[in-house]
């Protein structure tokens, strides 16, 4: 074939490919011919990085960490970590707030192959134990808040050292003396002779006694870097594999669609770094791009406004009821946000109403842009659609980011439907997980092969496809919660419920929130003979408080004589959504 025949061959492809998915259009020809990394994640960073090591990496309260004082501090945890024996595909478990200790451990572990385990630091005790024990995790970086919370389940997994690191570690020294002074002496007081713990000062220290050089030899891509937790499209908690490709991916794909961000902007990451949305794009990808990154351990809404006025970021990244409160708090008014190239907002649905009140919210305090929506899910790092430029059509959730294609089928099949008819959004890309930790049937649900030959993820969200490549998502399909961002899965809540003795029945449903958008509440139904009682309830709060993280627990317990059923004798929580519904709009 010669040459300009090559030529013409290859320009039939490329139409015809951007006519089957027409989300390309919106992508420039450089972006379309993206080659995603093969590199690790920590050699991913340093190489972007470069030699830019003077530039401010981290920002934690007001004490600026420069990218080589970080990779500095990741070579010393490295080193202790190889000291306590950590190997390749070992796993470490990071359960820790937004701050310098928690993301510079994670780049350790992936520096010296480990795998970094992801939890939520407000997880249930029982919870913890079973991430710990599905994970076989040997060593544990652990919130020293939580030291009383834990110290008695720990033993019963397979950690072998428990690393505390307070959230004041590295604070500005007049903070830290503040914090310590309120909490952090209460905090040592409790944990004074046990030896089971060691601090993070102890930890810190011990690379002086690892010389070794560290051996990266047989490093690959495609290694698992990290877990992260989510309950899928049932509800069950299991850990999500990641690798080093797929969440460098979604780093690349991110810097793509923010195209106006440059080195030294800086980002707000208020979401937290358990979470693939607050690691992925909040985190790895603004660093990565030379964007200081300012960690918040914790929101504050009184606090909050100041933080914006005085950082200044180019770049604030939340779910819905993070735009709420700012457009509800009075201390926003004289803040002029004329700085601000990208508000984007992920996590959950937002409404075509709340887009119209934080577009306007933005007009009036100066900002020229407008928000932008991702949509995505831990099964696939994070972000996998964007309202890139010309794609953010209100109410959307914008086009497959680069890389990605996105597909509707009939939902419970691989049957595609065609553009414009609802069915079940389902993705193929680079960033799509491993697969569920130890569970290879689950994985099998929602990882499937089409006819086309690629694997794609089924979202059990439902959705359609304008001809014109933007995406919409219209309703979910799975039974879910979302409260400020997290998932809550109500068959979650309701085995746990079920474990008390004179529980028969028990319905979890959401029911709305000023500001949370949803909360859940459990309806109960008792064995016969049983009345209900303040005995029964306290005791099954605490099995809640056990078993159940703090954004899971039922904000109310309603004891019902029975619950309505469905024609196949199911019960009904569709129409007890609704009775709760009519009931609270009348009160």
């Amino acid at each position: 074939m010669t040459d300009f025949l090559k030529k013409l061959f290859y320009k039939y492809i490329k139409r015809k490919k951007a006519q089957e998915e027409p989300w390309l259009s919106y992508y420039s020809e450089r972006d379309r011919s993206i080659k995603f990394t093969t590199k690790t994640i920590y050699d991913y960073l340093t190489s972007s990085v470069g030699s830019s090591l003077d530039f401010y990496a981290l920002n934690y309260f007001g004490r600026r960490i420069t990218y080589g004082e970080m990779f500095s501090d990741i070579e010393k945890i490295s080193h202790s970590l190889k000291y306590l024996q950590v190997r390749k595909e070992d796993i470490v478990t990071i359960c820790m707030p937004n701050t310098p200790e928690a993301v510079e451990t994670f780049y350790a572990c992936n520096n010296i192959g480990a795998i970094a385990d992801m939890v939520h630091p407000l997880s249930a005790p029982n919870e913890i134990l079973d991430y710990l024990e599905k994970s076989n995790s040997k060593i544990l970086v652990l919130y020293d808040a939580n030291y009383a919370k834990y110290k008695d389940i720990i033993p019963k997994s397979h950690v072998e050292r428990t690393i505390l690191v307070s959230v004041a570690e590295s604070m500005p020294w007049k903070l830290r003396m503040g914090y310590n002074l309120m909490k952090g002496l209460k905090i040592k007081k409790a944990r004074l002779n046990d030896k089971s713990f060691i601090s993070w000062k102890e930890f810190a220290s011990m690379y002086q006694l690892h010389k070794d050089t560290i051996d990266r030899g047989n490093f690959s891509s495609q290694d698992t870097a990290l877990i992260l937790h989510s309950g899928g499209t049932t509800g069950i908690p299991k850990g999500i594999m990641i690798s080093n490709y797929s969440f460098n991916a979604e780093a690349q794909q991110g810097s793509i669609n923010v195209i106006d961000v440059r080195p030294k902007d800086k980002i707000i990451t208020i979401l937290p770094i358990f979470h693939g949305f607050g690691l992925g794009v909040c985190t790895h990808c603004p660093l990565c791009l030379k964007v200081e990154t300012i960690l918040v351990p914790e929101f504050d809404s009184k606090r909050f406004p100041k933080m914006i006025k005085t950082y200044k970021p180019n770049i604030l990244a939340g779910v819905p009821t993070l735009f709420e409160a700012m457009i509800s708090n009075d201390h926003f008014s004289d803040i002029d946000l004329s700085f601000l190239k990208y508000v984007i907002s992920g996590g959950d649905h937002l409404t075509i109403a709340m887009e119209e009140r934080m577009n306007k919210f933005l007009i009036e305090h100066n900002a020229s842009i407008k928000i932008s929506k991702g949509y995505g899910m831990t099964e696939s790092v994070a972000a996998t659609a964007y309202t890139f430029e010309n794609s953010n059509e209100p109410g959307s959730i914008g086009i497959p980011m680069i890389g990605n294609s996105f597909c509707v089928c009939k939902p419970d099949t691989i049957d595609t439907l065609p553009y414009g008819e609802e069915g079940e959004l389902c993705v193929t890309g680079p960033t799509l997980m491993q697969g569920y930790l130890n569970n290879k049937e689950e994985t099998a649900k929602v990882l499937k092969k089409h006819d086309d030959g690629r694997v794609w993820l089924h979202t059990g969200d439902a959705g359609y496809i304008k001809e014109n490549g933007i995406i919409y998502f219209t309703q979910r399909l799975k039974r879910i919660i979302v409260s400020s961002g997290f998932n809550i899965y109500p068959s979650s809540i309701e085995e746990v419920i079920g474990r008390h003795k004179y529980v028969k029945q028990c319905c979890v449903i959401g029911v709305s929130h000023p500001y949370k958008v949803q909360i859940p509440e459990a309806y109960v139904v008792l064995n016969e003979g049983i009345s209900p009682n303040v005995k029964i309830e306290a005791e099954i709060r605490l099995l809640c408080k056990k078993n159940l993280a703090g954004y899971s627990q039922p904000k109310k317990i309603i004891f019902m004589e029975e619950l309505p059923k469905t024609l196949y004798n199911k019960i009904d929580y569709k129409s007890l959504e609704r009775e709760t519904k009519e009931s609270n709009k009348n009160n």
